[in-house]
């Protein structure tokens, strides 16, 4: 996580006003995304910290998390006693169209920011600068980011993204199930 702060600190220097990213701006907080093991384990240092400095804030937070499974779980595609996404390809396609519009249970409505911040998911960590996902992939940015600027001028602010070292380490975890944020904030745990 020490490279990825670093790097983001470093895209949102050269970035300057290109970057739209502010305390308060949710529109990356909204849609489920499949979440690794280091995910996992992260969020959950995130939430048992919450639990024992702001108990009422980890309540609020399970609370959601809880809630929006009630809400979108029926539908969720994969394992929904666990929490553990399909991985057939009809189960696949499924996950593409599950929960787009839904705002994430870490976002905290009354203030814009997430409760999980400092152990938020590595796509949470990797959204609003220009990022390759993939070696030779073409940079791709938050569109409310950069809004104007050139190839050149996004192409300066890219921000390295260490994809095989997470997915190096996610091997050595030897747990590749992958699930989204609501059932590892939620009491229905992995």
């Amino acid at each position: 996580m020490q490279i990825m702060d670093a790097a983001l600190a470093d895209a949102a220097r050269r970035s300057g006003a290109w970057l739209a990213c502010r305390p308060g701006c949710t529109q990356c907080c909204h849609g489920a995304f499949a979440i690794n093991a280091l995910d996992v384990a992260r969020l959950e240092v995130g939430i048992n910290t919450l639990r024992a400095t702001a108990p009422r804030k980890a309540e609020a937070l399970v609370r959601r998390a809880t809630e929006w499974i009630a809400e979108y779980g029926a539908e969720f595609p994969g394992d929904r006693a666990t929490g553990t996404l399909g991985t057939s390809d009809e189960e696949q396609a499924r996950f593409e169209e599950f929960a787009n519009e839904a705002a994430c249970p870490a976002l905290d409505p009354a203030t814009g920011l997430c409760d999980v911040y400092e152990w938020r998911p590595m796509t949470c960590r990797v959204f609003g600068p220009p990022v390759r996902m993939a070696k030779g992939d073409q940079l791709g940015c938050c569109e409310l980011c950069f809004v104007g600027a050139s190839e050149e001028e996004i192409a300066g602010c890219e921000m390295p993204v260490p994809i095989d070292l997470e997915e190096r380490l996610v091997e050595e975890t030897g747990d590749k199930r992958e699930t989204i944020v609501a059932y590892v904030l939620s009491k229905e745990r992995l």
